[in-house]
């Protein structure tokens, strides 16, 4: 019960990685707030921790104003906040991404973490303590051809994170990243192009432990990098990748 008495909010939780994360919190005692754009999936995640859910744009500050009061509403206060929503589009040269799949990659990946910062840091610079998670990606660190922009979008969330983890340092909150490889979860095929055996076999060759990132990886890292345990670390990018940032 490493979070038992705390509160979190993790977005996109309605699957993926930010619903094993959100299974982890519940079972460490967390009370949970699972925000997703599909308000049926963040409810069956919900429903099955006993949490709370709520329906989010993570890319409008209107959506996030409206998640921080049904969040510090039902709660009175948020003691863990993980930015977990992505996008990314699909595989293709540079130039070929056109400006609207820039601009909605940009606004979910890296717009969400500068307006949940709005809406949520205040509360915790007043209290004097709180822990954000920012679920970046090993494209971030060792970026791949054909996924500039999202490699690009998940950089610029690693170098947020140490940012704010400098800031909010002095005012008793912690800021940490995950970087995992790909997983099972709906993007997946997105990543590879298309699922088929053949790209999972040489996708699946790039990792040094022959596996995909499963939620429950995710879970546990972000459980550990929540938790006072890890009451010394703030500004860290951890990747939980089976080795293919090596």
């Amino acid at each position: 019960m490493r979070l038992a008495g705390k509160t979190a909010l993790v977005t996109g939780g309605g699957s993926g990685f930010g619903a094993g994360i959100a299974r982890k919190f519940a079972a460490e005692g967390a009370r949970v707030m699972i925000a997703d754009i599909n308000l049926a999936a963040a409810q069956a995640v919900a429903g099955a921790l006993g949490g709370e859910a709520a329906e989010a744009d993570v890319a409008s500050n209107a959506g996030v104003a409206a998640l921080a009061k049904v969040t510090l509403s039902a709660f009175g206060h948020l003691d863990i906040l993980v930015n977990n929503a992505g996008i990314t589009h699909m595989p293709k040269p540079m130039e070929d991404v056109t400006e609207e799949e820039f601009d909605r990659v940009l606004a979910v990946n890296a717009k969400s973490v500068f307006l949940t910062a709005r809406h949520f840091v205040p509360q915790m610079k007043e209290r004097g303590s709180g822990a954000i998670l920012n679920i970046a990606s090993t494209a971030g660190l060792s970026p791949r051809p054909n996924l500039n922009w999202y490699n690009a979008s998940k950089g610029w969330m690693i170098t947020a994170t140490k940012t704010m983890a400098v800031e909010l340092a002095p005012r008793g909150v912690r800021v940490n990243a995950l970087c995992p490889v790909a997983g099972e979860t709906p993007l997946l095929a997105s990543f590879m192009g298309e699922d088929t055996p053949e790209r999972r076999s040489a996708f699946l060759s790039t990792i040094p432990l022959g596996r995909f990132s499963t939620p429950e990886d995710m879970g546990n890292a972000a459980c550990f990098l929540c938790s006072d345990e890890a009451s010394m670390v703030t500004g860290v990018a951890m990747e939980v990748d089976g080795g293919r940032c090596i």
